[in-house]
């Protein structure tokens, strides 16, 4: 039984299913090493889904709906960044919002566009697009390492989230580094919600990010804000969730408790290592210019 489980296909499995978490994760750590919180991730995701998809229906590209998904998350992202850091809202509550809003938001376009609130039309397919998607990812947690650790860019950006007062004193725009960690997070969030719509499926159902947002900032927190780190969680919840669909029909267990493993393993992993990792000091603190 475990041999019909535990094979090659699993790896295969469980890198394609990493990879909208991995994509979303490095969004989150932009925006976190900078200073702003974003639980917005899951709303990000489903905004790029949606409009991936649905850019895809009228113009018979999946490149062009790609495309359309990294606009709308560098939107959303506004919206965080404008209420969190010119306004200086809660983060939290800021991002919490957003993920309501993105429940819904999406069946109501569904429904006015292509009268069905529940999922687009049938996509048409290109099949380069997931494979190219997955490389994408991967070598993006190398740009990302290189970019936190060996650039001006990068160095800044930790400054703003560590200390936002001394990097002010030194010359560094807070509210400029800020703006940019939390928009790349919106762009790089959406490419994974794109990923689920118009490269691992065929069409955007309601809700198909099912707490993917959620599961890549517990992969963010378990991988200590470090690239790296990040990446191997993914693996790990990737890995979890290939296991959980691998085991539906070949053990003695009801299929909902099966399907509840990834999720229970991220409020675990959550509750054990929340207090372990340490986040950057001015997470989640407003930046008030003296």
């Amino acid at each position: 039984m475990f041999r019909d489980i535990f094979n090659y296909a699993l790896i295969a499995s469980t890198i394609r299913l990493s990879t909208p978490l991995i994509l979303a994760a490095l969004g989150g750590l932009y925006s976190e090493r900078g200073g702003v919180i974003n639980i917005a991730l899951e709303g990000m995701m489903l905004a790029g889904a949606f409009t991936a998809a649905a850019v895809t229906v009228f113009t018979h590209s999946p490149w062009a709906g790609l495309l359309a998904a990294v606009i709308a998350g560098l939107v959303v992202a506004a919206l965080h960044a404008v209420v969190t850091i010119n306004y200086r809202a809660n983060q939290v509550v800021s991002g919490a919002a957003i993920n309501i809003l993105f429940l819904g938001v999406p069946a109501l376009l569904s429904g006015a566009l292509f009268e069905s609130t529940g999922a687009t039309p049938q996509l048409p397919r290109d099949q380069t697009m997931p494979n190219t998607l997955v490389y994408l990812a991967f070598i993006l947690v190398a740009v990302t390492a290189y970019v936190i650790y060996r650039t001006r860019f990068g160095l800044r950006l930790r400054a703003v989230g560590e200390n936002p007062e001394a990097a002010m004193a030194a010359g560094v725009s807070v509210t400029r580094m800020r703006y940019a960690g939390v928009l790349i997070s919106g762009a790089l969030a959406a490419l994974g919600g794109a990923y689920l719509s118009i490269g691992q499926s065929s069409l955007f159902t309601r809700n198909m990010t099912a707490g993917r947002g959620f599961i890549a900032l517990a992969a963010l927190i378990f991988g200590k804000w470090d690239p790296v780190g990040a990446l191997l969680a993914c693996l790990f919840f990737g890995f979890a969730e290939a296991v959980a669909i691998r085991m539906q029909g070949t053990i003695d267990i009801p299929n909902q408790f099966i399907q509840m493993i990834p999720y229970v393993l991220t409020m675990v992993v959550l509750a054990g290592w929340i207090g372990r990792a340490t986040p950057p000091k001015a997470l989640g603190t407003p930046y008030v210019k003296e």
